[in-house]
């Protein structure tokens, strides 16, 4: 039974993970077609996700995440051939 509902855990944190990718891939689109530059975008969007990071779960939360997304850059996982959506 705790099998199926890590089963369900996992599908609906997928389900939320590819909402939040959908909303923030229009997000990034309006921007661009606003003359904003993609780095300016990207850092905005960095400051706003470690600022609710560090606001809804500390510090030490907020530089694992930051931890992870280095060791992700590192390996590879952005190249747009590997990215998923």
């Amino acid at each position: 039974m705790e099998h199926a509902v890590n089963d369900i855990d996992a599908l609906v944190r997928e389900e939320k993970r590819l909402t939040a990718v959908e909303s923030h891939s229009e997000a990034w689109a309006e921007g661009l077609s606003a003359g904003i530059e993609p780095e300016i975008i990207a850092e905005a969007a960095l400051e706003t996700a470690f600022g609710e990071m560090l606001r809804a779960n500390g510090e030490t939360s907020a530089l694992a995440l930051l931890d992870r997304m280095r060791e992700k850059v590192v390996a590879g996982a952005f190249e747009p051939e590997r990215l998923r959506h």
